[in-house]
């Protein structure tokens, strides 16, 4: 029964044929040596070289946004625990009234 959890397409995953990602990071690699020793002029400050590396940092961070999970919502949170009130409610006075 996929009532509550709907089945989600196939995702689109497109292998490049010529592309060497390895050429690619020591490219980089080469060229921010360069920077550094300055034998090329700095580069100037923008704010998307620096996103994403706090979670890159943090190993808990960067396993749950591989793996897609989402953290629980607090709507959700508090349904579940005006339910347990519920319960608990019935079960120590019998009745179902407040």
């Amino acid at each position: 029964m996929a009532l509550f959890k709907t089945r989600k397409p196939r995702g689109f995953n497109h292998p490049y044929i010529y592309y060497d990602e390895r050429a690619e990071k020591l490219k980089a690699i080469e060229e921010r040596a360069k920077r550094e020793l300055g034998l090329l002029p700095q580069e100037e400050f923008n704010p998307e070289n620096i996103r994403g590396t706090f979670v890159k940092g943090t190993k808990h961070l960067r396993r749950r946004k591989e793996s897609g999970r989402k953290p629980m919502k607090a709507g959700v949170a508090l349904i579940i625990i005006g339910i347990l009130l519920f319960i608990w409610h019935y079960l120590q006075t019998g009745s179902f009234r407040f």
